[in-house]
Order: C-alpha cells, then sequence, then structure tokens
C-alpha cells in the first residue's frame, strides 16, 4: 500500500487536512506500507515557504512522520504537460481556441449545458491540422479531455459503489492556454508517477474522481483504490471554519493541546474502533485502524470533547514530561518575569514537579495548569477580590483570629496531608467552628482564590515555610481591613 498526503502551501495545516493525513498515515503504517508527502505548490501566487513549513512542523507536532518527500508538484510540471501533449496526439483530446468567457455565454444563449459541447464542436470541425498550424502560429489555446459515453464508477472505500454519467461531466480542461497543467491532470499523473495505490480524502473531492478516473484511464494508468471520508462541521452544522474558532492545528498546539490528544481526537472523527474505546494511544489506533469503519456522514468538531480528551492525557502525563510544558507555557503567557519566587520550586525540581501533579487533574490543558501554578510560584499571590468577599470581609477581625489560631495547630507536628488534616479538625472541634469555616479563609491566605486542590496538598506543596510566611502576610492585611484588597 502506498499513500499520500498533498497539502496546499495556501495556509496552514488545519484540523481537515490533519485529519486526512492521519488516516492515511494510520493506513500506512497498519499495513507496512508507504506513506508520501506531497506539497501541491502550482498555486505559485498563493503557494509560500512560510506555509509549507507551518504544515511540516504541524505534521511533525502530531507524530506524522513520512517515508517519501516532500516533493513538489511543481517539479513534475513538464511531466504533466507531456501527459497532455500525449493524449493530445493520441486524439483523446482537442485543442481548444475560444475565448472562455465568450465559450461560456454562447452556451447559456443556445441552452446548452456544458460550454464544453461547443467547444468539441468548433475542434471537430477545425480539424486536427488546421489546429495545429494555428496552435504553430502561437494562438493561444487550452487542451480539452474527451470524455466519452457511457458511465465512470468506482468501489469507494466508505461510500461503496459510486457512478457518475459522463454525459454530466464537461470535457475538462486539462492545459491552460497559458501551458499550466489544470489541477486533476497534474494529481493523476503525479500519482501515477509515485506509484499511489489507495487515495484517501475528504469527501469535497468526490466530484473530483470521475474526472480523475477518466485521465487515468485515457493515460492508460491503473485506477488507484479511492475512499472519501466525511467532512468535519462545527457544532453549528455548518462546514468548519474560523467562525467556529481556532482551526489550524497550530492553534491548538499553542492553546496547550497535547500532540497525542489532537491525534486520538482527530482519528475520532468519522471513525470508531467498533467497543466504546475514546481515549487510544498512538500503537492502539494503529493496530485498530481500517476504512472499513468510517463514517459516510459528516463528522462534528466538538471542542468540548476535545479538552475533555486533552485532560485524560494531561492527567496521565508524568509531571517530568510536563513540567517543561508548563514552563513553556509561563513564558509564552508572559508570566516568567513574575514566577519563581525566591523561594519557589524551580524548574526541573522535585517541588515543581509535585506541583504540576497537584494541579494537572484540574487541568484540560497544559495553559490550565501554568494559569494555576502561577499563584504557588510567585511572592505573593493576588488576592481575588469575590473571594475576599466571601470569605474575609464579611468579619476581618474574627478571620484573622481563626486563621491565626488555625496556622498555630497546623504548624505543631509533622507537615503531612494526613496530619495536617487531624490537626486542623481537632482545632476546629475545640473552638466549636466548623472545618469548612477555617478551611475557605486559609485558602485564601494560601492561593487568593476561592478554589484550589485539596487545602492539605496546597499546604504540603507549599511547604511549611512559604505557607507560615502567606498566612503572615494575610494576617498583616487582615489586621489593616481598609487596604487589604491591595
Amino acid at each position: 500500500m502506498r499513500v499520500r498526503f498533498p497539502p496546499s502551501p495556501t495556509g496552514y495545516l488545519h484540523v481537515g487536512g490533519a485529519r486526512t493525513a492521519l488516516f492515511n498515515w494510520l493506513l500506512a503504517r497498519r499495513s507496512g506500507g508507504t506513506f508520501v508527502l506531497r506539497i501541491e505548490d502550482t498555486d505559485r501566487a498563493r503557494s509560500s515557504e512560510e506555509h509549507t513549513r507551518a504544515i511540516l512542523d504541524g505534521m511533525r507536532w502530531l507524530g506524522l512522520d513520512w517515508d517519501e518527500g516532500p516533493t513538489f508538484q511543481s517539479d513534475g510540471v513538464e511531466r504533466h504537460r507531456a501527459d497532455a501533449r500525449r493524449l493530445l496526439a493520441e486524439g483523446k483530446a482537442y485543442r481548444d481556441f475560444s475565448d472562455p468567457a465568450e465559450l461560456r455565454a454562447e452556451a447559456v444563449a443556445r441552452g446548452i449545458g456544458h460550454p464544453s459541447t461547443l467547444a468539441r464542436a468548433r475542434a471537430d470541425a477545425l480539424g486536427v491540422d488546421e489546429a495545429g498550424r494555428r496552435a504553430e502560429a502561437g494562438e493561444p489555446h487550452a487542451l480539452r479531455l474527451r470524455v466519452p459515453p457511457g458511465e465512470t464508477a468506482w468501489d469507494d472505500l466508505v461510500h461503496g459503489r459510486m457512478r457518475f454519467d459522463n454525459a454530466d461531466i464537461d470535457d475538462l480542461v486539462i492545459l491552460r492556454s497559458d501551458g499550466s497543467p489544470i489541477y486533476n491532470l497534474a494529481v493523476v499523473s503525479d500519482d501515477a508517477f509515485q506509484a499511489i495505490t489507495h487515495v484517501v480524502r475528504g469527501d469535497d473531492h468526490l466530484s473530483n474522481t470521475p474526472k480523475q478516473i477518466l485521465l487515468y484511464e485515457a493515460l492508460g494508468l491503473p485506477v488507484p483504490v479511492f475512499g472519501h471520508v466525511p467532512m468535519i462541521l462545527g457544532p453549528d452544522g455548518k462546514r468548519l471554519s474560523k467562525r467556529h474558532g481556532a482551526t489550524a492545528v497550530a492553534d491548538y498546539a499553542a492553546q496547550g493541546i497535547l500532540p497525542e490528544a489532537m491525534m486520538n481526537f482527530l482519528a475520532l472523527l468519522g471513525w470508531n474502533p467498533g467497543d466504546e474505546r475514546e481515549k487510544m494511544g498512538r500503537d492502539e489506533l494503529i493496530a485498530s485502524f481500517g476504512m472499513e469503519r468510517v463514517q459516510k456522514k459528516s463528522a462534528v468538531f466538538d471542542t468540548e470533547k476535545l479538552g475533555w480528551m486533552n485532560g485524560q492525557y494531561v492527567a496521565a502525563m508524568p509531571a517530568s514530561q510536563l513540567g517543561p510544558l508548563v514552563v513553556a507555557r509561563l513564558e509564552a503567557q508572559g508570566l516568567e518575569a513574575e514566577v519563581w519566587a525566591s523561594d519557589a520550586p524551580g524548574p526541573g525540581t522535585a517541588g515543581f514537579r509535585a506541583l504540576v501533579d497537584l494541579l494537572k487533574v484540574r487541568a484540560r490543558t497544559v495553559d490550565d495548569i501554568a494559569v494555576q501554578a502561577h499563584p504557588y510560584l510567585v511572592d505573593r499571590p493576588t488576592l481575588d477580590p469575590a473571594a475576599v468577599a466571601k470569605h474575609w470581609a464579611k468579619d476581618p477581625q474574627t478571620v484573622r483570629d481563626r486563621l491565626q489560631g488555625t496556622f498555630a495547630a497546623l504548624e505543631d507536628g509533622e507537615w503531612e496531608i494526613d496530619a495536617l488534616e487531624a490537626r486542623l479538625r481537632a482545632y476546629g472541634e475545640a473552638e466549636g467552628v466548623g472545618a469548612g469555616r477555617l478551611i475557605h479563609p486559609l485558602r485564601v491566605a494560601l492561593t487568593g482564590s476561592a478554589r484550589s486542590p485539596g487545602i492539605f496538598d496546597v499546604l504540603v506543596v507549599l511547604g511549611r515555610e512559604r505557607s507560615r510566611g502567606r498566612v503572615l502576610d494575610a494576617l498583616d492585611r487582615l489586621a489593616a481591613p481598609d487596604v487589604f484588597l491591595s
């Protein structure tokens, strides 16, 4: 099996293209076949090296390694032209000297469905010899394929038997008047040259397939197996676009989505393993993938589902691997200058890994961890006004007294989760105060927020000395309640 992914470098690697690349890559890896990467750069006006690099970077990020390439479609232009000239020489194509706009206008005026009906009639009336003389004289002309009568059919890997009536297919232009090959000819020529056996692509290419099969047959080339996978839609049922949010793979990478999660998520857009599995690693996907379970109906890109799945991967990733990603996100968010307080655990330390382990189970993305980690890495956490209003502001003096007593009880013993919890609850019972009335003000003192992981986990990850410093700072703030929001 030889499959290919042929992106156009007129934009970045979008999720639709990435899903198509993934399906081809999975087929190649499962079959022991070859995955070919071809850059279709014949649109010179819109193609750019920047987009080519972005596509390659996106594929590398996803882990989609290729076996051959990248090759460039523009390198095969002379071969494309030679194929077109061969079709002309064999009488399977003809010269069209018509002005395209005038041809369409006349077809409309005469009620003719296909403009090429007129073009073919003119070519037949002109004759091969006269057409050749006009071409040698430099008269501009296009080359059109003579579409034969009958039907074009194939067994699609997704849709089953597909049939198109050739009468509904215009004699397609294969070479423009400027000598540039048309897309369908270039693709057929390239796929044949690279010995592609299976063409797996989106449903938006269905209308191209009968045209390409006609070209394969006219050129006497073996026709590959075709499979057309469902389109990806937004939650509103319309084709996925920028109005639905991020569509480029690089955007999701920048948001803290892990490549393993994105690969897993994309694989399940239009395919399922036939059971209830959702979280599937790279090797599991390779072992399970097959075109027989690709669905016909369109798939919906659910960002909530992607977030959930990414959270599963984040929670399962060792802190030793996740930590550097969190540091990179802190830097990308511009928070690095604020963090790494003198007594905070630095990057790569056991203390930092412990913090990452604590926070990752509450995160959906690496960005989430970076945001949550910020209060633990600064000298003084920023107080959330809502948290202060709810847990400090109603009775600052009582809160101060309880906070002072709570921490005095916590400090008197071993600094580990069970012991800290036992001492806090014992203090609450002795004072006749519920644990929650002690924990919530303490959480604000330690993190500045009303939400955090378990308070005893927070105490342990901050450590005795840093926890003491934050409580003392909170006591100072509470002593001057008119300014404790500053």
